[in-house]
């Protein structure tokens, strides 16, 4: 079921003139160096986290394991997010740390392209199927993990220029 907005001042940009969803035409602009940056962390109970740190979690390397999601899952965003353009990524990386102090696991991604759209999506879904994995592996030992923050913290590129949004 479509729907359309009688405001002449409001363009949506993924919708056409009847309402109906549409993916957005790039086709125009320029091929740019673009970069997003992505944060969120999974909050633990202190022995989860001992346990991720000692690799004593019965499913293996937590952290090397949803370090190699959230890459591939930035590879697949497009197959995720329904209007989402496919990129060619040049570089996604997925960095998990543990804050011992705040027992959570942080998370940050970075996604690189060269392209005529951002790359923000790709760098969020990293950092969301990273934090999945996480849960997903420890849930057996802890019920509780909350996923928490995930939030585009940087972008360069593209017509809207650079956006710094860093705590």
């Amino acid at each position: 079921m479509s729907t359309t907005n009688n405001d002449p001042n409001l363009h949506l940009t993924h919708l056409d003139e009847h309402g109906n969803a549409k993916m957005v035409d790039v086709g125009d602009k320029d091929v740019t160096s673009r970069e997003a940056v992505a944060r969120g962390h999974v909050s633990t109970e202190p022995e989860t986290l001992r346990l991720i740190k000692e690799g004593l979690m019965k499913k293996g390397d937590v952290l090397t394991i949803a370090q190699l999601a959230g890459i591939m899952g930035a590879k697949k965003t497009s197959e995720l997010i329904p209007l989402c353009h496919p990129l060619p990524l040049d570089r996604v990386d997925v960095d998990l740390k543990l804050n011992e102090a705040e027992y959570r696991i942080e998370i940050t991604a970075t996604a690189k392209t060269a392209a005529r759209t951002g790359v923000e999506m790709e760098a969020l879904t990293a950092v969301s199927v990273a934090a999945l994995t996480l849960y997903d592996m420890c849930k057996s030992v802890d019920r509780g993990m909350r996923i928490e923050a995930v939030r585009l913290v940087k972008k360069s590129g593209g017509r809207s220029g650079d956006i710094n949004l860093e705590d």
